[in-house]
């Protein structure tokens, strides 16, 4: 275990890092931000996620949504997040020109994390909600972490630009909404059928059609709350 003792830690920053039973004692914490995978927080000798999921929900209900098993709202759900994406498209569209491909405190560019859900939606829903062994998008972009990104038929040097990106999700927003207009309660209980070769994604093994459905949403999710967090950044700073 690692200690950390009267050493100044000001601006510090963690990235992708496992904190988990991590211990901040006498600490002094300003204007910090904490974004990640977060359970069980005390602060001062209050557990605070409970507060914050809450708020959460309170701002954001289609997080209710997100959490259902019923086909109708997880219809809804996915209804919403599409819709609010095409208003951050439009708003990006009207700043100033490249802020799309702006990394924002070196996190992905809005462009970036579009085609990181390209890939999701390839590993999540085609893969293991389908079952399809075909190749990725070229287009998509994963994480360092996920091995023979090549052999996925992912395209290390692709550079396309927002439109080019959006015209491939738009094909998958509407391959996801047709299949859930058709989509019922077994169907979504069933074990998925993720094929057995050992590929991308190895963890996907032994969910069920609507965890791995579930990945696909809470992605869409989250990544459009960093989109939006890193375009509220950009244009304060660009603004006079």
């Amino acid at each position: 275990m690692r200690r950390f003792v009267d050493e100044d830690l000001t601006r510090a920053e963690f990235r992708e890092c496992d904190l988990t039973g991590a211990r901040l004692v006498g600490v002094v914490l300003q204007d910090a931000e904490i974004d990640g995978l977060v359970t069980n927080l005390v602060v001062n000798g209050i557990e605070v996620m409970g507060y914050v999921e809450a708020e959460l929900d309170r701002r954001h209900p289609v997080r209710l949504l997100l959490r259902s098993d019923e086909p109708a709202d997880l219809r809804e759900a996915w209804r919403q997040l599409t819709a609010t994406w095409a208003t951050t498209t439009e708003r990006v569209r009207a700043m100033a020109e490249g802020s799309e491909d702006h990394q924002v405190d070196g996190e992905w560019s809005m462009v970036e994390t579009l085609r990181h859900l390209v890939f999701v939606h390839d590993s999540w829903f085609r893969r293991c909600v389908l079952g399809l062994t075909e190749p990725f998008t070229a287009i998509g972009l994963a994480n360092p972490a996920v091995p023979d990104q090549e052999g996925l038929g992912l395209d290390a040097a692709a550079r396309p630009s927002l439109e080019d990106v959006i015209t491939v999700r738009d094909r998958q927003a509407a391959e996801l909404a047709a299949w859930l207009a058709e989509v019922t309660d077994d169907q979504l209980a069933r074990p998925a059928p993720v094929p057995d070769d050992d590929r991308w994604p190895p963890y996907a093994k032994g969910r069920s059609v609507r965890q791995c459905l579930g990945t696909v949403l809470n992605e869409e999710w989250a990544h459009h709350s960093f989109c939006v967090r890193d375009l509220d950044k950009l244009a304060r700073r660009s603004a006079p």
